[in-house]
This record gives C-alpha cells, structure tokens and sequence, in this order.
C-alpha cells in the first residue's frame, strides 16, 4: 500500500496562492506555457505559474533519495513520521545534492545543475501538487535555494487538485525513471521503484514497458533486490543493520551474480546456493568484480575454510550423506548451503558493525576481510593457472574446427567450381611449415608424450614430410 504522507502545513494558504495564479494565467490574454504529463492513463497539459522557492516542499516520497534516506536511519525515521518539519526537509535537500553513493560528497551532476541555472536561468518548469509538493524539480528547488533563497520563484506546471499520493509516484515514475531523462535514478532507486510496482500489483509487462526495459531484466532486477534486502535483514545485530545505500556501487556484481546463479541452479541446485552465499559475503566485503568471480562453488570448502580459525563459522544443522563402500559420509549439499549461509551472516553482521562505527574498523571486519582476501588470492592463482595450461590445446581445438569448416567449404566449392586452387595450394604449406615446427616443440616439451604428440611427431618429423 502507498504510503500517505498527509499534507504539508500552511495548505490551505498555499492551495488558495496557487489557484489564484492558475485563474490569472487563464484569464490573461496570449499564449500560455504549459507542460505535459501522463495522467490516469492519457495526457494532459497543465498551466505553468510561478511560486516562491520558500512555499514548495520537497517530496518525501521521491525514488530519487529514497535509498539514500537509509544514511541516516534517525533522519529516515523522522522523513516517514514528520516529512514536512524542517529538519525532515533539509535532510531531503542535503540528499538531493548528494552522490548516490555516499551521501557526504556533493555530486559534481548537482554543481553543473546549479551553473546551468545560475548561467541560463530555469529552462524547464517544475511540477507540483497544488499543496505545494513538487513531483518533478526537487533537485532544481535545492540549486535555486542556495542561489537565490526562498524567496525567489520557481516556474512549476501543477497537477490538478484531485491528485493523491498513488497519482503523485505515478506521475514521478512517468517523467523521470525513463532514459531519455537527463539524470537517471540511481541503481537502488531504480530496484525500489520496481518492488513497489511489483507489490500493487501492476503486472510485469507493464512495468518493463515503463522501465523501457524488458520482462526478464524486471525479474532479474527483483531477484538482485531479493537479495539485498534478504542480506539487510541478516545483518542486523543489537540494533545496526547495513544501509541499503551499501549496494549502489554494487549493480554489475550483483547482476553477474544473479545470471551465474541461474545458471549453475538448472544443473547443480545444492551448488548454485554456496556459490550465492558466498559470493553475497565477497560484494558486501566490497571486493571487485574480478574478484568475485574467482569464487566458484567449491571456494569455501577448498580455499576458505581450511583459513578459518575454530568455531569461527557456527555448527549448522545437517544431515551427513554415506558414501556406499567406503565406511564414511560427507556433508549433503543442503548442509554445505547451511555453511555457506552461516559464514555469511557473520560477514554480513561485521558489515553492519563497520556501517555503524564512526571511526575506525572493527577488527571482525578487518578480519573476516583478510581471511576472504587471502582464499580469493589462492584461488584466483589457481584459475590462472589452470587457464595457462588450457591455452595450447585451446588453440589446437580452435585451429581444428577451423580446419573442419574447411572440409565443409570444400566440399560445397565442387558443386560451383569456386576454389582458388593455388591459394589452397599455398595455405596448405604454410600449415605444413607450423606443424614440423609445432612437432619439434611439443616433442622438446612433452615429458610423458601420448597417442597424439606421437602421431604428430610420426608424421611431421620420421616420415620426412
């Protein structure tokens, strides 16, 4: 269910200003600026006025911050029970300057806004609710504010007075969660625009449509955003819990995550849920991307836990698993998940307790790090060099169905007589001159030579070819 913010104060002051400026512009002769929006289903135009800075409020409910209020889980409180005191409001305003990722830092995106305005004054109007509650220009209303105060005026359309809460997320997902939009929502605003769609019930078609995205993409993007905020409720521990701003720098992770999961899950199911868990556990530690996919299924059994001090990952419950004729059991996949799940809890609570410290690091974070970095260094080490011994035959496998296709292509030159015969000619000794060469090589290198290396030694260097 949406949620309902009420109105702001001095509503009926600002109601009765705005509609006095709407009958002044209709009464007035001449052209009139106007803006389209989507409205219940059709488009309407709506007259532009303009009203002090000082008499419009931002939007409480806007998907621009909406991740980005988690900064600060006592402000956040306060925007969802009071969005329209002053503190509440401020905080909106700092978040509406601030980078996506770390809500500390001005974004560079918000200076150019306000050098644009200072140099070319407002080019797009505004929208707003006749309260006062801008739907669209909430990140224009902070730049005006410090260049100007409050009270200078803002050019906003304004929606007709029928508009509700469900009308207002409606119309701010229409105008600005499009690409075209010059400042897209950031990653995780994206995710919860999408969730609440998803939970009033619009149908997923609709929604990729609105995204201009595609129906897989949508539930790929739900299945990201299940995840994250299965990983926020894990982590919370005597109070503290990681801020969903954590994952805006994490989209591509997670997106690669989501696509190996799906894949690894249509073969090995029981794999597919260690590979999630500890790969979670890798992008809350803020590893790479490269990084993470050194972390294959068998990650935690064969690089991590032999790393671990005692006790460091809690017992999980699970069955064993007989091995017939050999007297001992093993793990079942479902007990290997379980230990997956349970390492990353621990990982996922020492995250928050870092989220949550103000100076310094917690040494379960400083520790819980090292040990995965140490395990993702062994076994990226050995990915690499298992890749280095693939190469040669890679390439010989590569070279033969090259040479494969070139049958097939001769075969089909008889029917038009289209072979160039002395350049056939040619490339076949050229070929002839890299195999006695790649016949001297492998015998110099080959300590224990098979059937292959032998033939071609057989036929490249002892038949005289």
């Amino acid at each position: 269910m949406i949620k309902d913010y009420g109105q702001p104060p001095r509503t009926d002051e600002i109601r009765n200003l705005i509609e006095r400026r709407l009958k002044e512009v209709s009464d007035a002769a001449g052209p009139r600026e106007t803006q389209t929006v989507d409205w219940r289903g059709k488009q309407v135009h709506l007259d532009v006025v303009e009203v002090k800075i000082g008499d419009l409020y931002y939007n409480p409910a806007t998907h621009r911050v909406r991740a980005q209020r988690s900064h600060d889980p006592r402000l956040d409180a306060l925007v969802d029970e009071d969005p329209w005191s002053l503190e509440s409001q401020q905080y909106l305003g700092r978040l509406l300057k601030s980078l996506s990722a770390d809500p500390t830092q001005i974004d560079p995106a918000f200076t150019e806004l306000k050098d644009s305005l200072r140099q070319y004054k407002q080019t797009e109007p505004g929208l707003t609710t006749v309260d006062g509650v801008l739907v669209n220009g909430n990140t224009r209303r902070a730049a005006l504010m410090e260049l100007h105060g409050p009270e200078a005026t803002m050019r906003v359309a304004v929606l007709p007075a029928s508009c509700d809460w469900s009308d207002v997320r409606d119309v701010e997902l229409s105008l600005q969660l499009r690409r075209e939009h010059r400042r897209d929502y950031s990653y995780i605003n994206r995710l919860l625009a999408i969730d609440e769609l998803v939970s009033q019930g619009v149908p997923m078609p609709a929604i990729a449509q609105t995204f201009r995205s595609t129906v897989p993409a949508c539930e790929q993007d739900l299945w990201v955003f299940s995840a994250i905020k299965s990983m926020i409720e894990r982590s919370e521990a005597d109070g503290r819990r990681i801020p969903l701003i954590e994952f805006e720098r994490d989209q591509e992770k997670m997106r690669e995550l989501a696509r190996t999961y799906q894949k690894v899950k249509a073969v090995r199911p029981d794999d597919a849920e260690v590979l999630k868990e500890v790969r979670l556990a890798a992008i809350a530690l803020d590893f790479s991307k490269t990084d993470v996919r050194f972390i294959e299924p068998d990650f935690l059994d064969r690089y991590l836990s032999p790393r671990l001090p005692d006790g460091f990952i809690p017992e999980a419950e699970s069955a064993e698993v007989a091995i017939p004729g050999l007297g001992r059991s093993v793990k079942s996949g479902s007990s290997q998940a379980a230990t997956a799940r349970a390492f990353t809890d621990k990982v996922l609570r020492a995250v928050a307790e870092k989220s949550a410290t103000a100076d310094g690091t917690p040494d379960t974070w400083t520790e819980v790090r090292s040990l995965v970095e140490n395990a993702i260094k062994l076994a990226g080490s050995d990915q690499t060099l298992t890749k280095k011994k693939r190469k040669v035959s890679d390439r010989v496998t590569a070279a033969t169905d090259q040479l494969q296709q070139c049958v097939t292509d001769l075969v089909m030159s008889r029917a038009d007589r289209s072979l160039d015969e002395e350049a056939f000619n040619d490339a076949l000794l050229k070929l002839k001159k890299v195999l006695r060469r790649l016949a001297v090589e492998g015998t110099r290198t080959v300590n224990d030579p098979g059937e292959g290396v032998d033939w071609l030694r057989h036929v490249m260097l002892e038949s005289g070819s």
